[in-house]
């Protein structure tokens, strides 16, 4: 309950607080190209249930039908400022919609889309058991996550096999070792480590 309560405070102050680096944001996707600032996907969250993640549109309109997954800097959908974005982690900002309705925490195993869910056995997916976050131990982990994709002759089976079952390992060592302490570390250790980027 704590833990939702903070979401709430904490969601709400910072939509106000960056408003203008939102407008901001939204106005330059706005003047690269066509096709609205926001982008939303499926994804998978507590109790296995779909929901929308928010975020800023990174691509050009429409290309996500054009491929599985992004595979780094040498993805040719990315826009200019969507490579500015994602660098920072800037297009995640508007998750904290998705935190103020409850579908997200702060801190939590990402959320993943509704393919890779269904390739989880019976013990990964107490990973669903919480609800998804903005950062946990694996987006610390593999924060250059994209860089390591775009090295791979098949981004897709790389994610599948190596990156997405370490994901899920943390993703519960995260669940089994959750305090306020442990999440108000983590929170800070991204921050250090986008800055650092």
């Amino acid at each position: 309950m704590l833990k939702r309560i903070l979401d709430i405070i904490f969601s709400i102050s910072l939509l106000i607080a960056l408003l203008p680096l939102f407008l901001i944001i939204i106005f330059l996707i706005n003047l690269e190209t066509k096709g609205g600032a926001f982008y939303t996907q499926i994804r998978v969250g507590k109790f296995n249930a779909n929901f929308k993640i928010i975020k800023f549109r990174s691509m050009y309109a429409g290309a996500d039908l054009k491929g599985y997954l992004t595979v780094g800097d040498k993805d040719a959908r990315i826009t200019k400022v969507g490579y500015f974005l994602r660098k920072y982690k800037l297009d995640e900002l508007p998750q904290l919609i998705n935190i103020l309705k409850g579908e997200m925490s702060f801190v939590g195993p990402r959320p993943e889309v509704r393919q890779f869910i269904e390739l989880l056995d019976k013990d990964q997916l107490e990973m669903l058991s919480v609800r998804p976050g903005l950062t946990d131990f694996a987006s610390l982990k593999y924060v250059n996550e994209s860089e390591i994709l775009k090295e791979s002759d098949d981004p897709v089976r790389k994610y599948i096999e190596d990156i997405l079952p370490e994901k899920v390992r943390l993703g519960i060592d995260y669940i089994k070792r959750s305090n306020l302490y442990l999440d108000i570390k983590l929170v800070f250790m991204t921050i250090y480590q986008i800055a650092i980027k």
